[in-house]
Formats: structure tokens, sequence, C-alpha cells
């Protein structure tokens, strides 16, 4: 009941209380009690005062449920799937690693038989093969590790967008549900960044790896070429000389 209701109450009473006095007969005695008159007052006053209470409680409530409505709103944007691509892409280059990939057991191979125990009684030609095909991965782990490169700068300006979109809509979030979706993506977000960082370390890396494993092996089979260029001959062997015979 509002309080216009309550007042409207009052009124009526009043008018058929004034009804009721001038239809009582001649000659009545109306008694007017001023304590019964102060107590139905005061009741009165608690009674509306009980009312707005209530008033005030809806109000709060209806005002909590609007602010539940809001923090359970979800956000409207999602950058998930192009961090998602953006990964693939990346993943997608590492595994176009060109002849030593990443696969440990192709590596404990190509290392036993390439690098790590070389036939240094080979022939002269299976020698010069080894070294082409050495010098071979290392170009191509190179070239591997600029393309991840490429490929991590190209993921910059998606990032960029993604960052810029998420943080708009954090500033703008309507509810807590929606500014911890945004937090949730940037993080997102970040690990995205730190697996194109990784990748592009670990082509680096792979590339440094090899170049070295490349120039070891060059030089004990540079040693073992040099040693059958020399032979089982007597070297120079210097010897007088005249300019003018006599």
């Amino acid at each position: 009941m509002t309080i216009s209701r309550i007042r409207k109450s009052i009124v009526a009473s009043v008018a058929i209380a004034s009804m009721v006095v001038a239809g009582a007969p001649a000659g009545a005695v109306i008694v007017y009690d001023p304590t019964n008159y102060a107590q139905n007052v005061i009741q009165a006053a608690r009674a509306l005062e009980q009312i707005n209470n209530q008033i005030r409680s809806l109000q709060n409530q209806a005002t909590s449920l609007l602010n539940d409505a809001k923090n359970l709103t979800t956000l409207p944007l999602t950058v998930f799937e192009p961090l998602q691509q953006q990964i693939r892409q990346t993943q997608q280059l590492l595994n176009q690693a060109q002849n030593l990939g990443y696969d440990v057991k192709q590596i404990d191979q190509e290392f036993a038989t390439k690098y790590k125990s070389i036939d240094l009684n080979a022939s002269q030609k299976t020698l010069v093969n080894d070294a082409r095909s050495r010098w071979t991965n290392s170009v191509g782990a190179f070239e591997d590790a600029l393309k991840v490169q490429a490929g991590a700068v190209g993921n910059i300006e998606g990032s960029r967008s993604a960052m810029k979109n998420l943080v708009t809509a954090s500033q703008s979030a309507s509810g807590a549900l929606q500014a911890a979706q945004a937090g949730n993506q940037m993080m997102a977000l970040q690990s995205q960044q730190l697996a194109d960082l990784t990748a592009t370390m670990a082509s680096i890396g792979r590339a440094q790896s090899l170049d070295a494993a490349q120039k070891a092996a060059a030089q004990a089979q540079g040693r073992e070429q040099l040693r059958r260029f020399m032979g089982g001959g007597k070297g120079y062997v210097p010897v007088k000389a005249s300019m003018f015979p006599n």
C-alpha cells in the first residue's frame, strides 16, 4: 500500500466519522477520548513508517537485482579464435623445418650418422656429400628461423588490434563478469605472444646448434682430408741451386 492510498483511507475514515456524528440522534452525547485518539495516531504513524521501510527495502532489492544482472552479463567480444589461428600459423612454420626438424628421434639418428660418428674411412666422395648435407642443414635452419621470426612479426598487428579491443571492452564493462572475461582474454593474448617468442628462440637456437655442429664435424673431416692429401711421401727438401753454372 502506498502513502497516497493511506492518506485516502484516513480521509475516508474522517468522512465516515463525520457522517456518523451527523446522523446521531438529537441529544446524543459524543464522548471524545484524547488518550484513545493519541494512540490511534501513533499506531497510524507506525504503520506508515513500516510501509515506508518496506518500500525502501523493495527499492534496494530491485537495485541489487539490476546489479546482479549486470554482473552476469557476458562480454560480447572474444579474441580467442584469432589468437588460436596465430598460434596454429606459428606451429605450421615450425613443422616446415627443413631436413633436421624438432623431432627428438630424428635428431638422434641424424646426429649419430652425420655429426657425432663420422666415418673418416669413407670415400672422398662420401665425405664431400656428407659435408654438403650438413651445410645444407645449417643453411635451411637459418632460413627456417627467419620464417618463424617473420611470422612472429606478422602477428604483432593482430595482437595490437586485439589488445585495443580488449582494453576498450574492459573500460566499458557493465559488470564484474565482463571485466573478468576481458582480463582472461588479455592473459590469453600474452600467452600467444609468449608462444611466438618461444618459437622464435627455439628456431634461432636450432640454427645456431646446427651451425656449431656442422663446424665441429667439418674440422674433424678437414683433418682427415688433409692427411689423405699429404699422403705417405716425403715433404719438400731444400737443395742448393746455382744461378749460373760453371
